[in-house]
This record gives C-alpha cells, sequence and structure tokens, in this order.
C-alpha cells in the first residue's frame, strides 16, 4: 500500500506536467465523468495523507485513493504504458507550451470527481488527522487524537494506522517506527507515556520526509547493510539485538513486524 511519502512524491511528479496545462483528452475505467473538464486547465495537484486530488479550473476535484494495488504513472505523448491499458482506471491527456504529457491511474481503490467546494464536506478527507509528511505537520494535534478516549484501548501500531489520527503513516512506517522507539505495536495507546508517543510521532515524520525525494524506502542509517529493520523480516535476525524478528495480525487486521527482545518485557532495561 501506498504510504505518505509516495503520494507525495506522486504529487509532486504529477504537478510538475499537470499544473498550468489543459487537458486535451480523458480516458480509462472512469473516465466518462471526467470528460468535463477536457478543456479546463489544471490548477493543483494535492497529496493529503493517502489522498490524491487532481484540481481542474472549472471548480471540480480528482480524487483517488490507491489502496493496496494503485499507482499513477506519468508518460510522454505516444510512449508505451508499462501496465496493460485495461488496468487503467484514469488517464488524463494535458498540453501546455512545455509539451504534453500523459498521466494514468491504475489499479486504484477509488476514483471519484468532486466539486471542489465539497471536499471539506467528504467524509474520508474532513477526518483525516495532521498529515505526518507535510511541512506543517502540528504534532500536538496529532498527539490529542492519539488521547482520544476511543483509542485508548487500541494498540499503538493500530492507532499509528489510522488515518482520523495520524495521515500517511502506513504498515511499513508503523513497523519501522515502533521497533526504532523501542515500543511494542501491540501496547494499548493508554498505557504509553506522552513522551514515547512524541517520539513516535517525531520518528515518523522524520522517516517519512527522509524518503521524499524517492529511491527505495529506507529507515535504517547508511552504515546499516538493509534498508528496513524489520518490516518484512520474519525469522531473521534483528539488526540491533540478533533475535528473530516475529510478525502478526494485529487486533487491527494487519500484519506487525517487530523484535520480542528489543520491544518486549527486556526493551525498557536495554535504553
Amino acid at each position: 500500500m501506498a504510504e505518505g511519502d509516495n503520494l507525495a512524491r506522486i504529487a509532486t511528479v504529477l504537478g510538475e506536467v499537470l499544473v498550468g496545462r489543459h487537458v486535451v483528452a480523458v480516458g480509462g475505467r472512469h473516465g466518462g465523468p471526467l470528460g468535463r473538464v477536457v478543456g479546463s486547465a489544471v490548477v493543483s495537484v494535492e497529496a493529503r495523507g493517502k489522498h490524491l486530488l487532481i484540481g481542474f479550473a472549472d471548480r471540480v476535484t480528482l480524487h483517488t485513493h490507491l489502496g493496496l494495488h494503485g499507482s499513477w504513472h506519468r508518460y510522454r505523448p505516444g510512449e508505451r504504458w508499462r501496465r496493460a491499458p485495461s488496468r487503467a482506471a484514469v488517464v488524463i491527456e494535458a498540453q501546455g507550451s512545455g509539451g504534453g504529457a500523459v498521466c494514468v491511474c491504475f489499479d486504484p481503490a477509488r476514483v471519484e470527481l468532486l466539486e471542489t467546494r465539497a471536499l471539506a464536506l467528504h467524509p474520508a478527507l474532513a477526518r483525516l488527522g495532521p498529515d505526518a509528511s507535510a511541512a506543517d505537520f502540528d504534532p500536538t494535534a496529532a498527539l490529542a487524537r492519539l488521547r482520544a478516549p476511543e483509542r485508548a484501548a487500541m494498540a499503538i501500531g493500530d492507532a499509528l494506522l489510522d488515518q482520523s489520527a495520524l495521515a500517511g503513516v502506513g504498515n511499513v512506517y508503523r513497523s519501522e517506527v515502533c521497533f526504532i522507539e523501542r515500543v511494542d505495536p501491540l501496547q494499548p495507546v493508554g498505557e504509553i507515556e506522552d513522551e514515547a508517543l512524541h517520539r513516535l510521532l517525531d520518528r515518523s515524520t522524520q522517516l517519512l520526509r527522509a524518503n521524499l525525494a524517492g529511491g527505495p524506502r529506507r529507515t535504517t542509517p547508511p552504515q546499516v547493510a538493509g534498508n528496513l529493520y524489520v518490516y518484512g523480516r520474519t525469522g531473521r535476525p534483528c539488526r540491533r539485538c540478533g533475535s528473530g524478528i516475529v510478525s502478526g495480525v494485529s487486533p487491527g487486521g494487519r500484519r506487525a513486524y517487530w523484535c520480542p527482545r528489543c520491544q518486549g518485557a527486556e526493551a525498557a532495561s536495554l535504553g
């Protein structure tokens, strides 16, 4: 699943080739409603957590959520696509003074064209918490959301994935952040001190922003051979203590990865 750093990069790449250009054609499985934007200029491309919003001059906005398998691609006119055309949900062809571009959204979980003025009322967008990858991220607001009574019994790993508490963090980062800060991902939020929650929030923003430039996602320092500490490494040795990494499905239904020694009962004594 795309995480906040992915969406921020996608917004930057699409913004470079779409903003200021006029739409000359649309297509794809969900391209029908987009016919109304042909001839309109693209005025904005914005990531909000895991959501992407493309705004048009006629005051409508294309909202996509990539889910587990979706992706946006950018092509030159006439360039061969890297995925089958049958998987294209949205195709936007744009032309401007700098030339043309074709932007294709493959296999998204959600596609909808909305009146821009209605975005504030959208059930998914309106409930988003502070975006951990954004420059204006508000850790105090995020902490307050994590401390909401309904999250007191929630596992911290699941709370970090809750986009209404903290937008942009996905399964890779929740596992990596909890490992780095020596927090058991299954520990209830209500049992965690504010200081530890602040560290988790700070580390989330640090890692997301460090990966905005693209390339393989990395949460480890350069001197560590691998890119990730625990995610996807079930049974392999912990890069910190050598114990076997374990994984399990958290109460929220997503698989988490952790080191039972670094993040378990021994963690407090390990510093």
